[in-house]
């Protein structure tokens, strides 16, 4: 696990998404890589849609968006993908929107900070080490075991501030 903060900012308006949608891919394709995964057509497309925005998707969104390019697709096929997708650490899950949100860092799976504006639904990622030690002592000391750590902050982000 890293050392360093890993801080995935909001986007901006120069943002490059097709760079940005890219480097996951390829980044996905590496980690399966290394670590004997299969990244499938319908897991690569999967993450491709979660990668299209930097605000959280819903799997019934994902679905549709299948279903408009391959009527077959059901809601277990978008299931399965994101739980590989989860397990291998290139998605989060924002549990108290129920969708998910590309990892920044996938090299190794993490919980992770999650700031949420709570007027465009824009989500920024601070994976800090420090803030997830200090979480689990924390807990460990009232005798629970954290098995993952999720932080949720809710909040403007600065487009929606400057509005």
């Amino acid at each position: 696990m890293p050392t360093d903060p890993i801080l995935i900012p909001f986007e901006t308006r120069n943002h490059d998404h097709k760079r940005c949608i890219r480097s996951a891919l390829d980044q996905a394709r590496a980690v399966c890589r290394a670590r004997g995964l299969r990244l499938t057509p319908v897991r690569r497309r999967v993450l491709e849609l979660i990668w299209r925005r930097h605000a959280p998707v819903k799997a019934y969104d994902i679905l549709e968006q299948l279903q408009a390019e391959q009527r077959k697709a059901a809601p277990p096929t978008v299931y399965r993908a994101l739980t590989f997708l989860l397990d291998a650490g290139f998605v989060h899950r924002i549990e108290s929107l129920n969708a998910y949100v590309g990892c920044g860092d996938p090299s190794e799976p993490h919980g992770g900070q999650f700031l949420i504006c709570r007027s465009c639904q824009a989500v920024a990622e601070i994976n800090d080490p420090a803030i997830t030690r200090l979480l689990g002592r924390e807990a460990g000391k009232l005798g629970f075991q954290a098995d993952r750590q999720t932080v949720e902050i809710k909040g403007l982000c600065p487009r929606c501030r400057a509005a």
